[in-house]
């Protein structure tokens, strides 16, 4: 059986001052990295591809680094667009991804709607797939992306997670394991 491992990167160090998309990984994220390896070894995953964000980078760098396998970033795979939404505090940013998941179709939440993001990183995903046909591929994102892919049409019938529930759950790194190629969850490992 091929899999998906979605990877949803390691804590960054957060700078309110920069924004998010730009955050680079912490000294503890860093670390965090090779408990995550071991942890992915088991599912022998043929590469590594992430986002291009340096936080999603770094991490795959160095979880690819530690398995020994060839690594880069991909198209399509970013955060959910929030560039123009200021720092906030976190029972506001919670609030607002509630309201992003439970309003899809609706710009309630940065640049994109939840539907305009599920869609550009299934984009993202498929175009990963074909360029990676044989093996299991890691592929590390961002907890949002990660949680509309999942709960998305292509896996909601089997995996009946509510997103902001699952989106919760994701911690700093984790990750969630699919079969291919029809997306059957196979596994949701919350912590390092």
């Amino acid at each position: 059986m091929r899999k998906l491992i979605l990877v949803k990167h390691a804590q960054p160090t957060i700078d309110p001052g920069v924004p998010a998309s730009q955050w680079q990984l912490s000294d503890a994220g860093r670390e965090a990295c090779a408990p995550l390896a071991r942890r992915l070894a088991a599912h022998q995953p043929a590469a590594v591809v992430s986002s291009s964000e340096p936080k999603a980078f770094q991490t795959a760098v160095l979880v690819a680094q530690s398995l020994g396998l060839a690594f880069h970033a991909a198209e399509g795979l970013h955060e959910h667009d929030r560039s123009n939404v200021a720092f906030q505090s976190q029972h506001e940013f919670e609030a607002a991804v509630a309201a992003f998941f439970d309003r899809p179709n609706e710009l309630v939440f940065g640049r994109e709607t939840a539907a305009q993001a599920q869609a550009r990183f299934t984009r993202g995903v498929e175009a990963v797939l074909r360029l990676h046909p044989q093996g299991n591929i890691a592929l590390v994102a961002h907890g949002t992306v990660m949680t509309l892919f999942v709960t998305s049409r292509v896996a909601a019938e089997r995996t009946r997670i509510a997103p902001f529930s699952l989106w919760q759950r994701l911690g700093l790194p984790s990750y969630v394991v699919l079969s291919l190629p029809d997306y059957t969850l196979i596994e949701i490992v919350e912590h390092m």
